[in-house]
């Protein structure tokens, strides 16, 4: 009986002896892969969904069956305990392959690769907060906690450069070059806690998601962020910038076709327009030559003929060969003006001969006096 109770009490000796490296061990899971994950995306954080949420940045995950890498958008997560604070996982070069680091939640950050996710996490601790009597208190410079009344709240200025160095990978060709300091392999002794399970909801909901992998956003996830685990719909999802369409397939398709539609429609637009003036440059020499056949003040005879014409305007251009006689029918029924433009010529020319003797009376008059002095001869002999 001594011997049972013994041997229970080491195996359970033992068993809490071990629980640290179990946990340790779940956390250390890793994958290798042979290529570098993608530069981190640029996104805005969404709005706080409440007093308690820790910010956990997105991360580009690998998955095997698609041998692709898959965006793993961030979020905000309650933390397990008070005092607890997330490091994320990172990737590393190990020499042959690149290995990832799982993230998890304790009481420090520790080392996360020098890479900066932004948001508070710029390359080693956090600045987005810290725990204080059981409370944690949000950086406003690097949080986004407008929208709900958290009074627990500071500003501290913090250098944010994720813009800039966008890569994602510690070591290696390219990769962050950064070692781990003291307090972050002190913080790498402790007590860890794996990602919960909303945590990982959030990955396996990123896995499924054909929109997120790297091959089709090409670095540009259109979920980037999202206000709570498994939301990767409905308001306060973000995008990353320069994506163009949502993670949906069948939009982008469709999008192409819209923009392959008008391409397709321009050269018929074209085609219309270059056959729409053919007529009306037909139809403009039988308005220049009636002028020419006509005289200009009868204008009045040639105004039906653009009538006529458009409505044989498909004969016209496919028989050429009538409009020489309608020409000549034209000259016929202007000869009657013509006649009428002689009688008018006449009328001028004769008042010019009546108004030639006109002076004739002129000398007329000038005999007149000579019969006024003729009397006055006749006078003086009588006297």
């Amino acid at each position: 009986m001594l011997l049972k109770i013994w041997c229970r009490s080491i195996l359970s000796t033992l068993f809490l002896l071990a629980l640290p490296a179990l946990s340790m061990s779940q956390v250390s899971v890793n994958v290798s892969v042979g290529v570098p994950p993608p530069e981190l995306p640029v996104y805005d954080q969404p709005p706080i969904p409440g007093d308690g949420y820790i910010w956990t940045p997105g991360y580009w995950a690998w998955s095997d069956d698609d041998q692709d890498y898959y965006w793993v958008p961030g979020t905000w997560v309650l933390a397990p305990q008070p005092d607890y604070l997330w490091t994320p996982g990172y990737w590393g070069w190990g020499g042959a392959a690149f290995i990832w680091h799982a993230g998890y939640w304790g009481p420090h950050v520790g080392f996360y690769g020098g890479v900066n996710y932004g948001y508070g996490y710029v390359g080693n601790g956090y600045e987005g907060g810290y725990w204080q009597g059981g409370r944690l208190y949000y950086n406003r410079s690097v949080n986004n906690v407008s929208n709900v009344n958290i009074t627990n709240v500071y500003n501290k200025t913090v250098i944010n450069n994720v813009t800039v160095n966008r890569v994602s990978y510690n070591g290696g060709n390219g990769g962050v070059r950064a070692q781990p300091t003291r307090v972050e392999e002190q913080a790498a002794r402790e007590r860890h806690l794996p990602p919960i399970s909303e945590q990982q909801h959030q990955a396996q909901e990123a896995r499924s998601n054909p929109g997120l992998r790297a091959k089709q956003n090409q670095g540009h996830p259109p979920i980037a962020a999202t206000p709570r685990p498994g939301a990767f719909s409905g308001a306060g999802v973000v995008q990353a910038r320069g994506a163009v369409n949502r993670a949906e397939p069948q939009p982008r398709t469709e999008n192409q076709r819209r923009t392959d539609s008008p391409t397709r429609t321009e050269p018929q637009s074209r085609a219309e327009s270059q056959s729409r003036p053919e007529p009306q440059r037909r139809a403009a020499p039988p308005e220049t030559r009636a002028p020419q056949s006509a005289p200009q003040p009868h204008a009045a005879p040639p105004a039906p003929q653009p009538h006529a014409a458009p409505r044989p305007a498909a004969p016209e251009v496919q028989r050429p060969p009538p409009r020489p006689p309608a020409e000549q029918r034209r000259p016929e029924q202007a000869p009657p003006p013509r006649a009428a433009a002689p009688q008018s010529a006449p009328r001028p020319a004769a008042p010019r001969p009546e108004s030639a003797p006109r002076p004739a009376p002129r000398p007329e008059s000038a005999p007149r006096p000579a019969p006024r002095e003729a009397p006055r001869p006749e006078h003086s002999p009588q006297r």
